[in-house]
């Protein structure tokens, strides 16, 4: 009787404290939901937001909001969210490299990407291609490798701008091979297609696209690889960098984030409505146009993926002394 005297209090307190978070995740969302995105309209990111949009508010049953928030490599959108409201309506829709790279390479970031937010959803992935000037007289990644080895001085690459998802990818290529290259940042992408073109630089790790293909369709670029785990639809015919280097992977992804501490609940409840908005042929096709791969994992897995990308690229970081522009 004794027992069952403190069991029941207990209990009582329990109930208590669970009830808050339940009848919140039960009233959710009670308002429209914000989607922050931290680049400009019109970007690939900006699409995939404007594409969940309809299908993930229908089935919430209130407005997505979609905020455009660019500045500072997606500081000032990342700042935002981590200091807002716990409760599931303002969500940060990301790129991997936002929570990452981003904290690591630019000083006084202002947030942590895994103690500062929760993961919510993944939507999609999209590997890189691997690309030389056809003046390198290297047809697949061994050969490659061996060419850089040959050369008596290092072989250069271009990426976006130091820092960036294409110049860490880089890296880690060198790295994984035992290989001594020169970096070349370029200004945007843009840059970077003209010079690998052009010949300034013998290696280019860049975004798989339809323009991509074009050029190496008609000649003026060899693709030697592909840095998914695996071969991807993306880039037909191009062997992952992994079967040449094991387990190498440079993969970027796209999905949401709220702030820490958001109930468990209300992220589930996230969760399954953009994953319900994901999995149809229609929205797969659609984002096959953007150029990715559209994809979805539990909250959970989400979180283990942002701690694998910051694992494969802090040593990256430091070793090489990367710091953003």
């Amino acid at each position: 009787m004794q027992r069952l005297k403190t069991l029941v209090p207990n209990l009582l307190v329990a109930i208590a404290c669970a009830a808050p978070s339940a009848l919140l995740a039960q009233a959710f969302p009670s308002k429209p939901v914000r989607i922050i995105v931290p680049y400009p309209a019109g970007g690939t990111t900006d699409l995939m937001a404007r594409a969940l949009q309809e299908p993930v508010q229908k089935i919430l049953g209130q407005p997505l909001v979609i905020e455009n928030k660019p500045g500072a490599s997606g500081i000032v959108a990342a700042r935002e969210v981590a200091r807002s409201t716990a409760d599931g309506h303002t969500l940060l829709f990301i790129n991997s490299g936002i929570v990452a790279v981003t904290p690591y390479v630019v000083k006084d970031a202002g947030f942590d990407g895994v103690k500062d937010f929760a993961p919510v959803a993944l939507v999609s992935t999209a590997p890189l291609m691997v690309v030389v000037n056809p003046a390198v007289p290297a047809n697949d990644l061994k050969g490659f490798i061996e060419y850089v080895k040959q050369q008596p001085n290092p072989v250069e690459f271009a990426s976006a701008g130091t820092g960036s998802f294409g110049h860490l990818a880089s890296e880690l290529f060198a790295r994984s091979a035992g290989l001594k290259m020169t970096h070349i940042p370029y200004k945007g992408q843009a840059p970077t297609t003209n010079a690998i073109v052009a010949g300034e630089v013998k290696m280019l790790i860049t975004t798989a696209s339809a323009a991509m293909n074009g050029f190496i369709a008609n000649g003026k670029l060899k693709l030697l690889g592909v840095t998914s785990p695996e071969s991807s639809p993306l880039a037909p015919g191009a062997p992952p960098v992994a079967s040449v280097l094991p387990g190498y992977a440079a993969e970027t992804w796209f999905g949401f984030i709220a702030a820490a501490n958001t109930p468990v609940e209300v992220v589930g409840k996230l969760n399954e409505a953009i994953n319900r908005a994901l999995d149809t042929p229609e929205m797969q096709k659609r984002f096959a146009g953007f150029g990715v791969l559209a994809k979805t994992a539990t909250p959970k897995r989400v979180g283990e993926m942002i701690a694998e990308d910051v694992a494969r690229w802090a040593p990256v970081i430091r070793d090489n002394n990367i710091r953003a522009d």
